[in-house]
């Protein structure tokens, strides 16, 4: 069966329409506006919480970003996207993908929540403004790493890179970005610049834009 992704115009989905692009893999996308749970006929059917995105790969169901990419480069390797178990770099590899959604890219949901999506009347300025001090904070990390070498991990562009490309492109569209470092922002250059990257953003071009 063909893989089928459900995906928003910028949402968390990027991440995984950006490793299938760069696996050259075959699939279905499903371009929905945001929020679909609201907007997507029958979406709540196929992921009752109206969570972004959903990756269906005949029985396999998936919900998280990051663990879709990471599902994709070890179902359809071997791959250079990946790390493997017993290279030194494994660790830091995992690292990075977990820390790229619940470090990276948690704080900047209560920044978008806290000074848009909710209505005029509840947004709260200091939240947004607090969890951007802590984004920033912990982007440091990102920018250490990238001291001396042009990838988080193992020498390469692997989907350590995607994973964490996504929450530095999610900064970019909020407008954020501007506080990181010269080495953060001299990687995003890099790492938007990829082929597979375009690509993802001429499938998703005719959607409204979120924010």
């Amino acid at each position: 069966m063909t893989i089928k992704l459900y995906h928003c115009r910028d949402a968390r989905s990027l991440r995984p329409l950006w490793t299938l692009e760069e696996l050259g893999l075959d699939y279905e996308l499903v371009n929905m506006d945001f929020p679909p749970r609201f907007k997507h006929d029958g979406y709540l059917e196929v992921n009752p919480l109206g969570t972004v995105p959903t990756m269906l790969d005949g029985e396999t169901y998936m919900t998280e970003s990051s663990g879709m990419a990471h599902y994709l480069v070890e179902r359809y390797g071997p791959t250079s996207l990946a790390v493997e178990r017993d290279d030194p770099e494994f660790g830091a590899y995992l690292n990075w993908l977990y820390r790229s959604d619940a470090t990276l890219t948690f704080p900047q949901t209560l920044i978008l929540r806290y000074s848009m999506f909710e209505p005029e009347e509840r947004r709260q300025p200091q939240v947004a403004q607090d969890y951007t001090q802590w984004f920033l904070s912990r982007a440091r990390a990102v920018e250490n790493a990238l001291e001396d070498q042009e990838y988080l991990c193992a020498g390469r562009f692997t989907i350590a890179d995607i994973c964490v490309g996504y929450a530095l492109y999610l900064a970019r569209s909020i407008k954020i970005d501007v506080h990181l470092g010269p080495h953060t922002r001299a990687y995003i250059e890099r790492i938007h610049d990829r082929p597979a990257f375009h690509r993802c953003l001429e499938k998703q071009a005719e959607l409204p834009e979120v924010y």
